[in-house]
């Protein structure tokens, strides 16, 4: 029986991926075990198969992004340290979407930095009026034009673990072509492990950065939506940074920020230090992972 070998998963679509293997081989793989979750960014061990190889196991992780709902759950990336949303003011920005990002960034532990993209394109000052209160959170705002350059990011990406993601047209793909020169041929690499053409809808891609300093970027599919189901209620309030210096404040030790009287959320809301549509997303999330229940993997 061959021995197990240890590699990092460069590309997943559906049950198949590619494994980037430590000694540079790139091998197709599909899961054994149906329980088994896996993601672009995962370490794994994998035993060879006739036509391919099987992963076996997945090291253990330091962080997990996904979305889920009460029906199903759906990796986006493994041990990433950052993530990257991408919007642009020529594609409607659905600021919902955006918010369920950040959040669930937060909840995973990581960081979160917002590019607005396309600034060479008239009418960009109206976006970066509106991307102003996010600045004022505390996340980093980043400007570019990647269809001219994405530098801007570079020195945010380079050492860093980070995913890309955003709505379909916000231009992810050419900041990741920007980013990353040789991606068109790594895809070819990638699509010839996994099996065929490129599933561009749904399949996710990491790519190695070049550089001193190394790291790597995923590139995930547009995001329509983005359940934070999973997510635990009573953590819910720590994702939202500008409530957290007023939690254990409110008159009520079990206070759910709603209609309670002596409640230090609603405060900081009626005298503008929060959001109205912050607090709000913070309610539905909490109905919705109060609401989900036996999730399965998908």
């Amino acid at each position: 029986m061959s021995p197990a070998e240890v590699g990092l998963v460069v590309a997943a679509f559906r049950r198949h991926f590619a494994v980037r293997l430590d000694g540079g081989e790139v091998v197709k793989c599909i899961l054994k075990g149906r329980k088994t979750v896996v993601a672009c960014g995962d370490r794994v061990r994998i035993k060879r198969v006739a036509g391919g190889a099987a992963i076996e196991s997945v090291e253990p992780r330091s962080t997990l992004l996904y979305r889920s709902d009460a029906f199903r759950e759906k990796v986006v990336a493994a041990n990433v340290t950052q993530v990257i949303g991408v919007v642009a003011h020529d594609i409607a920005i659905d600021e919902g979407l955006l918010n369920r990002w950040i959040v669930a960034t937060e909840l995973d532990g990581c960081r979160f930095v917002l590019c607005a993209n396309k600034a060479d394109l008239p009418g960009f000052d109206a976006l970066r009026a509106r991307l102003a209160p996010y600045g004022a959170l505390g996340y980093t705002v980043v400007e570019c034009a990647a269809k001219r350059s994405a530098e801007p990011l570079r020195s945010i990406v380079e050492g860093e673990r980070s995913v890309l993601i955003g709505q379909s047209g916000m231009g992810k793909s050419t900041i990741l072509n920007a980013l990353v020169p040789d991606a068109g041929a790594r895809v070819g690499e990638v699509s010839a492990a996994l099996g065929g053409g490129r599933h561009t809808t749904s399949e996710t891609t990491l790519y190695a950065l070049a550089g001193p300093r190394g790291g790597w970027l995923v590139d995930s599919p547009g995001m329509k939506v983005f359940g934070i189901g999973h997510a635990d209620p009573e953590k819910l309030p720590e994702a939202f940074v500008e409530m957290r210096p007023l939690l254990g404040h409110c008159r009520f030790r079990d206070c759910r920020h709603d209609r309670e009287p002596g409640c230090a959320i609603r405060a900081a809301v009626d005298d503008g230090r929060i959001a109205p549509q912050r607090l709000a997303l913070f309610h539905a999330l909490r109905r919705e992972a109060e609401s989900t229940q036996g999730p399965t993997w998908a």
